[in-house]
């Protein structure tokens, strides 16, 4: 592990959506809570709930010491000095607590429509990601300086982007992805890049009602996220895994599903893998609720052990 990412980050973390669904005063106590149960990083989304920025400074406002991370702030919505002065601010007001995470689900040439809305485009991965820190780094600043400066990480999957992230971030965000592919990640990366590794798990021990979870969720994303589809093929997965439905094989290496222990194995395999940091999204038979019970039986299984190393 980077020695940033052990005290920025520590093991183990939460990933969510959910807090999109509630009132502040909930994600208050909620995020509270995460902290109080020895997490390192609380990780959110971004799509059509709070924008990342807002959502970044109600989880931080709400607690005390676990790293506030987006995953991701979504470039295709913001110009790239509003984004540095949000950056800035918020470094500036929770010093050392937030990671900015950029990327973006479509930044190719294609049309790209989210419950019906148009999402800008903004060119080619690599080449806009690049640009855009180019414009971030040019952008002025009249305001106090954040000590330490924010840390960022780029949302990457293929080869060129993971190593963009390397040569220009603190480092990588990885979501969707087995074990094998945290493995070329870090080969790519090299040794002392960043490497945070999303993981979907389902705490259930009835293994036919958590594939059911596990395959509306696969199958979500194959179907609104092309560049998933292509990592996953990059990995070895076919039309047999992927048309007409996601097979078990492809359920297997993207959502660890069982007790904690079967939790915690998979947390293992990306650690030893590569990984710096694993961020847990619990997935539930109600994605509106609040995976709070599952945050809670896990916390003794990853952060209670030597893994976890939990920032703070």
């Amino acid at each position: 592990m980077t020695d940033g990412a052990a005290t920025q980050l520590g093991r183990v973390g939460i990933w969510t959506f959910a807090y999109d669904g509630q009132p502040a005063g909930r994600v208050r106590e909620s995020a509270a809570e995460v902290e109080e149960l020895g997490y390192g990083a609380l990780w959110y989304g971004e799509a059509f709930g709070r924008d990342a920025v807002g959502q970044a400074w109600l989880l931080l406002s709400a607690t005390r010491r676990v790293t506030v991370a987006s995953g991701i702030a979504n470039i295709a919505f913001r110009e790239p000095n509003t984004t540095a002065a949000a950056e800035r601010a918020l470094g500036e007001a929770f010093p050392g607590r937030y990671v900015l995470g950029l990327g973006g689900h479509r930044v190719d040439a294609t049309v790209h429509e989210v419950d019906g809305y148009p999402v800008p485009t903004r060119g080619r991965a690599v080449h806009t990601l690049r640009a855009y820190l180019d414009s971030m780094d040019a952008a002025p600043a009249h305001g106090p300086a954040p000590d330490p400066a924010p840390r960022r990480v780029l949302a990457a999957l293929g080869p060129k982007t993971l190593a963009l992230a390397a040569a220009r971030t603190w480092g990588a965000h990885t979501y969707f992805v087995p074990a094998e592919h945290t493995a070329r990640a870090r080969q790519i990366m090299g040794p002392d890049a960043c490497l945070a590794v999303e993981q979907a798990v389902v705490l259930d021990t009835d293994l036919d009602r958590a594939r059911e979870v596990a395959a509306r969720h696969v199958a979500g994303y194959l179907a609104m996220a092309p560049h998933q589809e292509a990592n996953v093929r990059r990995l070895g997965f076919g039309d047999e895994d992927i048309v007409g439905g996601p097979s078990r094989r492809l359920l297997d290496a993207i959502v660890a599903y069982g007790d904690t222990d079967a939790i915690r194995r998979r947390v293992e395999r990306h650690l030893q893998a590569g990984a710096d940091h694993v961020c847990l999204q619990v997935l539930t038979a109600d994605p509106s609720g609040l995976p709070e019970r599952e945050w809670r039986e896990l916390a003794p299984a990853v952060a209670g052990t030597a893994l976890a190393g939990a920032a703070g």
